[in-house]
């Protein structure tokens, strides 16, 4: 996904671009990976070579989930993300498991002074691009506090290498019915829940309950007609990762592991009814409607992917 025009809404929704994937991830103690595991701590200088990004960047703080890495432009000062990047993806590795033999997210600040390093990217660690690590590269104007924006944007980007090598898997078969950033909604939520920040959690709860989108029609809430039902009936953390777990197991791929197709929004709503355990046809309807198309595409998934954990005939609301 290429870099976008940075978007009105507080947090969760934020710009970001994604150069291909072509990720690979280890996910549940999956292991497929042939690079070594990073048993040496960081460089403390990384030096940038991927899009406009040309900076040397200098490593602020590390650990066992993390490494730190600020611009020039960034204060030394700053030590909260060290801290709370920390537990993010402690928390994203519990819950959807391993991304790669380097159990750390290098996480790239920058403080941006105009348009320039503007917005935020991740890339999975199967990209060469970025040496082959799990990276989210984030660039505002303040980063004072882990509030707003300012946790929201990191958090989100975390969203898109869950999305996109989870489970063994390569590529975001999801991304062209639920764009850009309505999984990450629901991610937000739950990471900031999780790792005890529950006043930033119940803001982005607050902002979707008004948040409404054009597809897949108008006046679209995806969080809280869609995923937020799901989400509190059915298991919290542990639905979202039911679904990219059920994807690994049952939709097709290529030898590499990258998928071969994109979902239909039949599939979609097959494979989430299979996360969750019960059939969501009438929650897809309320959120979605449910033109002839879905009908026949939700039918005709039940049919290619029968072994998915649900009864077919029993919807629920």
């Amino acid at each position: 996904m290429k870099k976008t025009i940075a978007k009105t809404l507080i947090y969760t929704l934020i710009p970001c671009f994604i150069g291909g994937f072509v990720s690979k991830s280890t996910a549940q103690g999956n292991s497929q990976s042939t690079i070594p595991k990073s048993t040496m701590p960081p460089d403390s200088i990384w030096k940038e070579h991927w899009f406009e990004h040309q900076e040397e960047l200098k490593l602020v703080g590390s650990n066992q989930h993390v490494a730190v890495f600020y611009d020039k432009n960034m204060s030394q000062k700053v030590k909260w993300p060290i801290a709370v990047m920390a537990d993010c993806w402690s928390y994203v590795k519990r819950n959807y498991g391993d991304f790669g033999a380097d159990p750390k997210l290098y996480v790239i600040l920058h403080r941006s002074t105009g348009k320039d390093y503007a917005g935020g990217h991740p890339s999975p660690f199967f990209d060469a691009s970025h040496d082959y690590r799990n990276v989210i590269d984030c660039g505002l104007t303040h980063w004072d506090s882990p509030t707003g924006e300012q946790i929201g944007m990191p958090v989100h980007e975390m969203g898109h290498i869950v999305t996109s090598a989870s489970h063994g898997t390569k590529g975001s078969p999801s991304d062209v019915l639920w764009g850009d950033s309505k999984f990450m909604e629901i991610f937000n939520y739950d990471v900031l829940l999780n790792i005890g920040m529950t006043e930033e959690a119940q803001k982005v709860f607050t902002q979707m309950q008004t948040q409404y989108d054009d597809f897949p029609r108008s006046g679209t809430q995806w969080f809280k007609n869609w995923f937020f039902p799901i989400y509190s009936k059915y298991g919290e953390g542990k639905v979202l990762n039911n679904y990219f777990l059920l994807l690994a197991q049952n939709f097709p791929k290529r030898r590499d592991g990258r998928y071969s197709r994109n979902l239909n929004f039949g599939e979609f709503i097959h494979f989430w009814s299979g996360a969750s355990g019960v059939n969501l046809q009438e929650v897809a309807e309320k959120a979605f409607g449910w033109p002839p198309e879905y009908d026949l595409q939700f039918k005709q998934a039940q049919k290619d992917f029968p072994r998915l954990p649900y009864k077919i005939g029993s919807a629920t609301r």
